[in-house]
């Protein structure tokens, strides 16, 4: 299955994109979920498309691991109290590399994509509901927590593709308050 951001990779990084995502697939499908493999091919076209395209050079499953390992800082892998959990050094090892250079070069990546832990551009999707910087905006100068305004705001938000999705419209899934 092709998706719009893989039809976009240039030819001159094709083969080394689908060698670093059978990779991906592969060690996500065995110990982690779909969504971390979604989410891992995403970043992986983005580097395929970036130019110069740092994959290029390397080995694939440093790569792999690397993107993978990025992904799974920003969405706390590394900590027992999530799901899935996957220690690093175990992460590493599943690619079969040393776990210096898997973080080293995921290190590499949260620098040139400018990431961060709970990065709204690479959460996973189950995460959406509780990452308070997917909600947190600036509404007349205010920071405001989106959940809890008016439904107008909510719709302001959602056209300007500021939020995923309208959360008065799924009540169920509005943080608790205390």
């Amino acid at each position: 299955m092709t998706d719009k951001r893989e039809s976009h990779i240039p030819e001159k990084t094709r083969s080394r994109y689908d060698e670093v995502v059978a990779k991906i697939d592969a060690v996500c499908q065995a110990h982690l979920n779909d969504e971390y493999a979604e989410l891992s091919r995403n970043l992986a076209a983005a580097l395929a498309r970036k130019r110069p395209s740092p994959i290029e050079r390397g080995k694939p499953e440093i790569w792999a691991c690397a993107i993978v390992y990025a992904i799974g800082k920003v969405n706390f892998l590394f900590d027992k109290s999530q799901t899935p959990y996957m220690r690093s050094t175990d992460l590493c090892a599943a690619f079969g590399v040393s776990p210096a250079s898997g973080s080293a070069k995921a290190n590499l990546i949260f620098d040139l994509f400018d990431m961060m832990q709970l990065d709204p551009r690479w959460t996973l999707p189950s995460m959406v509901d509780n990452n308070p910087l997917i909600w947190m905006l600036s509404v007349n100068g205010m920071i405001v927590d989106i959940r809890h305004m008016p439904r107008e705001a909510q719709e302001v938000a959602y056209l300007k593709g500021l939020i995923p999705y309208i959360p008065a419209d799924h009540p169920e899934r509005l943080p608790k308050r205390g």
